[in-house]
């Protein structure tokens, strides 16, 4: 594994972390380093770091990384998402809109209003190392890295997610 990287990156999440709890925001870390503070363990390199935001809270946010350095990159829908990169590492910024029903909507594009799975949101946070982080529900988790590619067949499914949903299931079943 890329060490360097890996530090950089969790040096990153943690610094996104602490800027997402000064402003209230209730940004979770997903996919791959999310499964891994589920584990509790690195399992992979990751290219990125990937995120959910609430749209409400998002230019803030933006904001708030700018403040520290973080460049936008262009790209993404920014009704759908935003991305930045700081240090030549990037993080992607998937925008949700929690409801008062509790579901948790995709927030823009073509998906906008489509209901992200059950409980998204509401699990507990996961911790690698010393740092805790709040992380997408794993049950979520495997849900999404399961259908990608059925909801966006432009998407098509990898190996590293089929890996990635057995590893949850196993530890899911413990």
């Amino acid at each position: 594994m890329d060490r360097e990287r890996a530090d950089g990156q969790l040096a990153q999440i943690a610094e996104t972390v602490g800027l997402a709890r000064r402003l209230g925001s209730r940004v979770r870390l997903r996919g791959g380093w999310a499964m891994d503070f589920f584990l509790g363990e690195q399992t992979r390199d990751h290219e990125d770091v990937d995120w959910f935001v609430p749209v409400a809270d998002a230019a803030a946010l933006a904001a708030g990384l700018h403040a520290l350095g973080y460049r936008p990159l262009a790209g993404s829908p920014p009704e759908q998402q935003f991305d930045v990169v700081k240090d030549g590492l990037e993080h992607g910024f998937a925008l949700v809109d929690p409801v008062p029903d509790g579901r948790v909507l995709v927030a823009g594009g073509p998906w906008a209003g489509t209901a992200w799975p059950a409980g998204l949101l509401d699990g507990p946070p996961g911790r690698l190392g010393d740092l805790v982080c709040p992380i997408v529900a794993p049950a979520a988790q495997i849900e999404i890295k399961r259908m990608m590619p059925v909801w966006d067949p432009r998407r098509p499914r990898r190996a590293k997610d089929a890996e990635d949903v057995e590893r949850l299931r196993q530890a899911l079943g413990r």
